[in-house]
């Protein structure tokens, strides 16, 4: 049984941006992942299998990847996660992926054109400085509506 869960909106990946590997996504790079995809898991910090929540919606805008989620403690991990959310010591983004089509950057990293989406995380520190997630509040049950939901925005 679900006793907290928490609304969380932000963009896990910034077009244009260079993280602290040196890649840079550009836009368009999530499009035809995002067409295929049914869902994403909401890892915690990108540990495989432990899940904080569900993404309902993963949108590729005019900025980047904008995400919005649900933290519900159903799972250790998310309720580890809404602790820190709470403490202000979670507000992180990241996302996992496989580079489809890319090219080298001069001094290092890659430019990143097409990338599968395998799964976004909740972090402490993102790779991606300006990959940042704001909760909502907590909230009742999400309606049936809200499910989730993966476009590309015109």
């Amino acid at each position: 049984m679900i006793r907290r869960e928490r609304l969380i909106e932000g963009y896990a990946s910034v077009f244009g941006e260079t993280d602290l590997a040196g890649d840079v996504v550009r836009a368009g790079a999530f499009a035809a992942s995002l067409a295929r995809l049914s869902g994403a898991p909401m890892l915690f910090q990108h540990r495989p299998g432990k899940i904080a929540g569900r993404w309902l919606r993963l949108v590729e805008d005019g900025r980047g990847l904008k995400v919005r989620g649900l933290v519900t403690d159903e799972t250790p991990y998310g309720a580890a996660a809404l602790d820190l959310i709470d403490e202000g010591r979670l507000g992180g983004l990241s996302i996992g992926f496989v580079a489809r089509d890319w090219r080298a950057r001069v001094g290092g990293g890659r430019v990143l054109k097409r990338i599968d989406l395998r799964e976004v995380s909740l972090v402490a520190s993102p790779m991606l400085p300006s990959a940042r997630f704001t909760p909502l509040g907590e909230t009742a049950r999400v309606a049936e509506d809200q499910l989730f939901e993966a476009r590309r925005a015109a």
